[in-house]
């Protein structure tokens, strides 16, 4: 079977039209590349273009974001070297969430935790992930270091998940707005769940990859602002965004991330919002110290 190519995120042409209070941390991306340095597990769904350490901070620089959180992508299975990779090379302070295997000993944690890892991610959309069976093992050995689990999973196909959640006795975060398809629409029986658990502060959702969801094919995705609004009067304290670059994997034409920005920027109306959502959120989820304006 062949393996589709990813397109390459478009080149950064100029900064957003909305600046991001000072400290905002890019809660979701990935690098990815040289395949002969840092090969793809032969079970996935895409191939990526290589999106080096140098271009992510280039666009971060360009965007605003002062702090990172990269997130293990599924193409490079269990091997987690590359994004480990960005932890020691990075110029700005950064924490990571891996995929691992349950079977990952304490001192492998401990370890991992000291680089800065802050969570697992548990992948049910595309293949080379974990399976949701490994979640409670998983949740068993993280939940002493404070870590939380990740899932990338479609919340409308998930039976209870208010009591997956509840079982699982850990913070958990969902990728992409709950990947639920916009088409669904807000009253979707599983998006109710997790804006449920969102207002109960059960759980943490990341504003990310409308493009995942949207049935559009530009920006701004119209159909997608409804999920992030109900989101965000469920409960703003459990909500981070990031940029999701370089976009893999993605059903539409690529966009530009100074538009991405600027329109997750509309959403996350008003500064109060945009210091709880892009600053204060990440720095109590994934553990950065305070920040403070050296202005």
């Amino acid at each position: 079977m062949t393996i589709p190519e990813c397109a390459p995120a478009l080149p950064i042409k100029g900064r957003p039209l909305r600046e991001l209070p000072p400290g905002a941390v890019d809660c979701h991306f990935h690098v990815f590349g040289s395949e002969d340095r840092f090969p793809y597990a032969s079970g996935r769904s895409y191939t990526p273009p290589d999106a080096s350490i140098d271009d992510y901070q280039t666009l971060a620089d360009t965007l605003g974001f002062s702090r990172a959180v990269i997130v293990q992508p599924s193409v490079y299975g269990l091997d987690n070297r590359r994004t480990l990779s960005f932890l020691r090379e990075s110029r700005i302070p950064s924490r990571a969430v891996l995929v691992l295997d349950p079977g990952t000993s304490d001192g492998e944690l401990e370890a991992l935790h000291e680089s800065g890892v802050r969570g697992v991610r548990v992948n049910l959309v595309f293949a080379a992930g974990l399976a949701l069976e490994a979640a409670s093992t998983l949740a068993g050995k993280i939940r002493g270091l404070g870590w939380h689990l990740q899932f990338l999973a479609d919340v409308s196909q998930i039976e209870d998940l208010r009591g997956l959640v509840r079982r699982l006795d850990i913070a958990v975060v969902f990728d992409h707005l709950g990947h639920v398809p916009a088409q669904k629409g807000v009253a979707d029986k599983g998006f109710q769940a997790l804006i449920s658990l969102v207002r109960d502060g059960n759980a943490w959702v990341k504003l990310t990859g409308a493009y995942r969801v949207t049935a559009m094919k530009t920006t701004p995705y119209g159909d997608v602002r409804p999920f992030v609004e109900a989101l965000i009067d469920a409960n703003p304290k459990q909500l981070v965004s990031g940029t999701d670059w370089p976009h893999p994997s993605i059903p539409v034409p690529m966009p530009d991330d100074a538009d991405l920005l600027d329109m997750s920027a509309s959403w996350i109306h008003g500064a109060e919002l945009q210091q709880q959502i892009f600053v204060d959120n990440p720095e109590r989820l994934y553990g950065f110290d305070r920040w403070a304006n050296p202005a």
